[in-house]
């Protein structure tokens, strides 16, 4: 019999020793595999292994022996109904009747009967074994093609945030351009015209058309968890200076603002924080356009990961930021699309929907999470974990002076234009620079004793890296400053030791006056 085990096409006979003999012979006889037993719980461990047929005398069942049997006749599965023989002399017990699939057969019975009985009963548990092979059959097609229709779901789902993702974001980049690329033209017309009044203003304007470009790239490698982060040690309380918070909230909304002052101090980027902070207050006070209540506190929170499962938080000590605003809230779709990247409620060019996926990928990648509460009318809570840190926070530092540096900057480049403003915005603020187009280039210069007091350099330099160039710096120049500069550094994000000691990384694009001062700050510190 296709799909069917050897086990499943035997009898299984429960009776004395004399009555299981004789009906054993008869069932052998007609081609029946039989195991007899007159020990009710090996019965049980037969079943177990599967049977096509149970013959039960009434001797057995009137001495209360029948447990097992019944306990298997209970738990059998939808497709099954166990044919059981029930060898009797009388009316029997009421016990009989849940056994189920019951047919009886009355001493003193002959082979015919038996074997009638039988053949019917195996017929039936054959047809009940097609109806488990066409159940598995139909089970597994099932399994198969939900497997296949959840797979073509998320497939939708990722091509459908992937293509609101780039959508968004070309259509935000692409303002910029026309931004960038006009002032750049107006330039060009009133250079050749010799119009040089109000020059400044277009120049302005193309650089700030840059920094909006370099705020959306940030917040898109902030979503993704790949952008550089300078972690220290931090005081939340510096941060939430009340001036500063008064300066942000319109006048119509009620600030409140409670901070412990035995706060912990806390691992962040301070930058990259700061930046949330005002991302959370933006929103919560667009929330509230005819005003209402902005309350912004934080706590000190000992974190169980069993409490929080899905957010892939370590057990540990944590500083608890939040944010809460009696404004309109959120509505349970909008809450379920909350942190997806260029998602927003409010019209057409009143925001790109980057703030709290922004948010989202920072708490991420600086070992914390973030949670979000709303109810349409009742306002929203924002709740930012970051952990705490032992390390008492880092001093300022005086800046050097230009001029003051004991030997030249050593630039270290691919690209030959980034190379070129590198060098020549550096040296008009009074620093002697050198420069390299590679690490090979790079490790010749400062293998042949030539002076240098700053390594700057690329992260994604060709053939060797702009960190394997910095390892084998320190090994030539001992203490040698570094600071490496990338457009995108998931190999730095990627480990928390990627920097050593010395070490320090920088975003692209940034102000070349950013350059200078930390460029000056290192040099300062050495």
């Amino acid at each position: 019999m296709s799909g069917s085990l050897p086990y499943d096409e035997r009898a299984l006979i429960l009776a004395p020793q004399h009555v299981a003999a004789k009906a054993s012979k008869m069932l052998s006889g007609g081609g029946i595999t039989c195991l007899c037993t007159t020990d009710n719980q090996r019965l049980g461990v037969w079943l177990n292994e599967g049977a096509a047929l149970v013959l039960v005398d009434e001797q057995v069942l009137s001495t209360d022996q029948i447990s097992p049997l019944q306990q298997f006749v209970d738990a059998q599965p939808n497709w099954s109904d166990l044919p059981i023989l029930m060898m009797k002399t009388g009316s029997g017990s009421a016990l009989a009747q849940s056994l189920g699939n019951l047919s009886c057969l009355y001493h003193p019975f002959d082979e015919a009967q038996l074997l009638s009985l039988a053949a019917q009963a195996m017929r039936t548990r054959k047809r009940q074994y097609l109806a488990r092979e066409a159940l598995r059959e139909l089970t597994d097609r099932l399994e198969t093609y939900a497997a296949r229709d959840d797979n073509t779901l998320q497939h939708r789902r990722k091509m459908d945030a992937i293509g609101q993702l780039a959508g968004g974001f070309a259509h935000d980049f692409n303002n910029l351009l026309t931004s960038i690329g006009g002032s750049f033209e107006l330039i060009e017309r009133r250079l050749q015209k010799g119009r040089l009044e109000d020059l400044d203003k277009v120049v302005r304007m193309g650089r700030e058309s840059v920094a909006r470009g370099a705020k959306l790239t940030h917040k898109l490698l902030a979503f993704s968890s790949r952008q550089s982060l300078q972690k220290q040690t931090l005081e939340l309380n510096t941060l939430l200076d009340p001036q500063r918070l008064r300066a942000i909230v319109p006048e119509c909304v009620q600030l409140v603002l409670n901070v412990p002052e035995d706060l912990w101090a806390l691992q962040a980027d301070a930058q990259q924080l700061q930046e949330s902070l005002d991302s959370l207050l933006c929103n919560a006070c667009e929330a509230m356009p005819n005003g209402g209540k902005l309350t912004v506190q934080a706590c000190n929170e000992h974190i169980d990961a069993l409490c929080f499962p899905q957010s892939g938080l370590s057990t540990g000590d944590y500083v608890r930021l939040s944010v809460i605003d009696t404004g309109q809230g959120m509505s349970q779709i909008t809450l379920d699309h909350a942190f997806e990247p260029f998602f927003s409620t409010k019209p057409v060019g009143q925001g790109i929907g980057l703030g709290l996926s922004m948010v989202y990928g920072f708490s991420r990648q600086s070992h914390g999470y973030v949670t979000l509460r709303s109810r349409v009318g009742h306002g929203a809570q924002i709740d930012l974990y970051l952990p705490r840190s032992l390390a008492a926070p880092a001093p300022a530092t005086l800046l050097r002076r230009p001029g003051s540096t004991e030997g030249p900057i050593l630039i270290v480049e691919d690209d030959r234009d980034v190379r070129a403003l590198l060098y020549q915005s550096l040296t008009e603020d009074g620093l002697s620079c050198l420069t390299a187009h590679d690490a090979t280039q790079a490790l010749q210069m400062l293998g042949s004793g030539t002076q240098v007091s700053l390594l700057l350099s690329d992260v994604g330099l060709p053939g060797m890296s702009g960190r394997q160039l910095a390892e084998i710096a320190r090994t030539l120049r001992p203490g040698l400053p570094i600071l490496l500069i990338t457009g995108y550094a998931e190999t730095a994000i990627s480990r928390d030791d990627f920097l050593d000691p010395g070490m320090h990384l920088m975003c692209k694009p940034f102000e070349l006056q950013q350059l200078r001062d930390q460029i000056l700050k290192l040099l300062a510190d050495h």
